[in-house]
């Protein structure tokens, strides 16, 4: 697959993901839940972490904004969704660290799975904050859960 060809899938990962999102709609009783807002764009996120048997994690979300941040907060919720609590930190840290190279380090694909696609995000630092959105609100949502 040549590199336009790949990019040209990528963005059709991110505006599927935009358009008809995963996980989207609150339903309260959460373990943890967190809001964020990107001051400089407007784009907001507001992210439940339920807890299921064997430490499960089940995300729902509410937010709007541009395709990019609405597409993170889905693909993360599709990624998250049945992982350990533990897992999703994990995942979180990897994708924080990928966002935070400014484009030399390639998301891990294996630990990410489709949310890897966000990875030319990282180029742009100004995008960056709305890619990590849905990210920072799951890490705070799993700090209060815990902290039950």
């Amino acid at each position: 697959m040549s590199s336009s060809e790949l990019q040209s899938l990528y963005q059709e990962i991110i505006l599927d993901h935009s358009r008809t999102p995963i996980g989207f709609g609150l339903r309260g009783d959460a373990a943890g839940s967190s809001h964020e807002l990107n001051p400089t764009c407007g784009d907001e996120i507001t992210l439940e972490l339920h807890v299921g048997p064997g430490d499960t994690a089940t995300i729902r979300w509410e937010g709007h904004g541009c395709a990019i941040s609405q597409a993170s907060a889905s693909l993360f919720t599709e990624m998250a969704d049945g992982l350990t609590v533990d897992e999703v930190g994990e995942r979180i840290e990897s994708f924080r660290t990928a966002m935070r190279s400014r484009g030399t380090i390639e998301p891990d694909e294996e630990l990410l799975g489709d949310a890897a696609v966000l990875g030319g995000v990282s180029r742009y630092v100004a995008r960056v904050k709305c890619a990590m959105l849905a990210w920072v609100a799951a890490e705070n949502a799993i700090t209060q859960a815990r902290a039950q």
